[in-house]
């Protein structure tokens, strides 16, 4: 009798042993009796009836999902690749456990098909400089359908875009020739700066003559600094004064 009793005990033990579940906090249960869904658990040490009940656990926490790299066909006709990054949350676990089967694979195939919708419809150079007005167009086309499910996508990024070869080389060659053009055009407003600055140094240098001997001074005291050169003034320069045009003339 004793027996008996020792292992009805342990039997009894073992059976509420195995009924124990401990829930994290980032994670909810959902509770199926019979495979009929009858509740969500809330974080904590849970308890449920061995054989009778089942759980299936959902994480809430922000989610990340690679969409694999896509071939597209711009508007302009440019094949390139393109890959991103979805980031999503399952606010309702009932209803992405409910509704939908495996949320996770249908959010990255629907994602895949939103971005080569979306990047198929522009042209390549919008994709290249409007990266997140793409992102946020494949975010709107996908978060449309998940709301159903009970899942918020929080953004979408485009990672990487890959262009055929001949395409790279084309845009370098073409970054190349902007460049050159802009410092083309800084030369010429440099030039048109040292022009100006020339011109009203001249008509400064010409109502005064004095500026005119202290200009051609400097000049001769630059020469002179090499030391390989020799100036001769023939006679003196106030000979030449009086040949010279007067202001009203």
């Amino acid at each position: 009798m004793n027996l008996v009793v020792t292992v009805l005990t342990v039997f009894i033990i073992l059976f509420l042993l195995s009924g124990v579940r401990i829930i994290f906090e980032y994670k909810r249960a959902l509770k199926f009796r019979f495979g009929s869904y009858v509740q969500t658990l809330q974080p904590g040490l849970r308890w449920i009836i061995p054989f009778v009940e089942t759980i299936q656990t959902v994480d809430i926490r922000v989610i990340t999902i690679n969409i694999v790299s896509q071939e597209v066909m711009t508007e302009d006709n440019v094949p390139c690749s393109i890959d991103g990054v979805v980031f999503f949350k399952v606010e309702n676990p009932e209803k992405a456990v409910l509704e939908v089967e495996q949320f996770q694979f249908a959010i990255s195939q629907l994602a895949q098909a939103a971005l080569r919708d979306v990047c198929g419809k522009v042209e390549l150079d919008t994709i290249l400089s409007k990266r997140e007005e793409m992102g946020q167009s494949i975010k709107a086309t996908v978060a449309e359908e998940t709301v159903q499910w009970g899942i918020v996508v929080i953004d979408v990024k485009i990672k990487d875009i890959q262009l055929p070869e001949n395409m790279r080389r084309m845009m370098a060659n073409q970054a190349e020739a902007e460049r050159s053009r802009r410092a083309q055009v800084i030369l010429a407003q440099a030039e048109e700066q040292a022009a100006h600055k020339l011109l009203e140094a001249g008509k400064v240098i010409d109502q005064s003559p004095s500026a005119i001997k202290l200009r051609l001074y400097q000049t001769l005291a630059n020469i002179a600094a090499e030391k390989n050169s020799t100036i001769l003034f023939p006679f003196p320069e106030e000979v030449l004064a009086p040949f010279r045009p007067k202001k009203d003339e």
